[in-house]
């Protein structure tokens, strides 16, 4: 649906953030984009979303290149919607229905067209109350909403969300997931740029990774669990896959691609190996000989915990004035 090809990019003064890159978003996939800080995610965020414009290379909508006119542009905007990860980088206006309205004001909609998409949108991120709400007394997780209204109201095929679940707490990334699931199942293809793996694994259908070397993308399953790509990306192996690995040395998990997304397929996973008797330590295995019990190994080390904004403003129908 929407791609980059031979896509190159530097930022002034500055180095190489990306060079040569194909990469490509398929329609109806929920996407994963993963990597260190600083290896590119925020610029080919941009790139796709046409606010930045490639130094070499092409960005193709359907198959037809992207013209950086204000038409073609606009064009572009109704098709992909960048939302950036700090919600007060795009929110302005003096109410949340005022601030949802302003990329279909901006577009010259009809007034009762404009006030469709606006319920529409409040509807679809579940803040219909807040409508009248001014935008300084939200909570950040009601403005990461609003933000998000302000593009779904776009109507786009293609929402890209820069690190939506960051800040909030595990209820608001729930209800967040959730909110993603239905525009989803409406048809929208999402994109979320994440350092959170486990996220990654349990959501998407798509991974891409940010290396060194160049994008990597795949299924996320059988991608989540290169350690190799992962190293390279800056990121380690999602608990899902080490799980996993675990089951399958105990011979719980014959399958290789069936490694558990989410605590409850853990859980249900371990309740039907639950009655799964292990062998009693004393008893004589088949070579007469007894297991014996395994010594500790002593406590294990806890895993590791684990580009700049551009300054310029694109053409966008959402385009905000200069904060004074």
């Amino acid at each position: 649906m929407v791609a980059l090809s031979g896509a190159s990019f530097a930022y002034e003064e500055g180095p190489a953030v990306l060079t040569g890159l194909d990469f490509t978003v398929r329609e109806g996939r929920a996407l994963a984009l993963l990597g260190r800080n600083g290896s590119g995610k925020t610029t080919l965020m941009r790139l796709l979303s046409g606010g930045l414009r490639p130094s070499a290379g092409r960005l193709t909508v359907g198959g037809q290149p992207v013209t950086y006119d204000r038409r073609g542009l606009t064009r572009l905007r109704t098709t992909v919607q960048l939302v950036v990860q700090d919600p007060d980088d795009q929110l302005f206006a003096a109410s949340v229905a005022q601030d949802v309205s302003f990329g279909p004001l901006n577009l010259g909609l009809p007034d009762a067209e404009v006030r469709s998409r606006v319920d529409e949108a409040l509807a679809a991120l579940d803040i219909t109350a807040l409508a009248d709400r001014p935008t300084h007394l939200l909570s950040y997780g009601q403005r990461k909403r609003t933000a998000i209204a302000g593009a779904v109201a776009m109507r786009p095929r293609v929402l890209i969300l820069d690190e939506p679940t960051a800040g909030l707490d595990p209820d608001g990334q729930e209800r967040l997931l959730d909110t993603l699931g239905r525009l989803r199942a409406g048809g929208t293809t999402v994109v979320m740029a994440t350092h959170d793996v486990d996220l990654a694994l349990r959501w998407s259908d798509e991974a891409a990774l940010l290396t060194p070397q160049g994008v990597h993308t795949g299924p996320s399953a059988p991608t989540l669990a290169r350690a190799d790509l992962l190293a390279r990306a800056g990121l380690r192996l999602p608990w899902g896959i080490a799980a996993a690995e675990l089951l399958r040395a105990q011979g719980l998990l014959p399958d290789p691609d069936a490694a558990p997304r989410t605590p409850e397929a853990l859980a249900a996973l371990a309740s039907a190996h639950g009655s799964r008797k292990p062998t009693d330590p004393g008893k004589p295995t088949g070579s007469g000989k007894p297991t014996g019990a395994r010594k500790p190994t002593g406590p294990r080390e806890p895993a590791d915990p684990g580009e700049p904004a551009d300054p310029r403003e694109p053409v966008d129908p959402r385009e905000r004035p200069p904060h004074p």
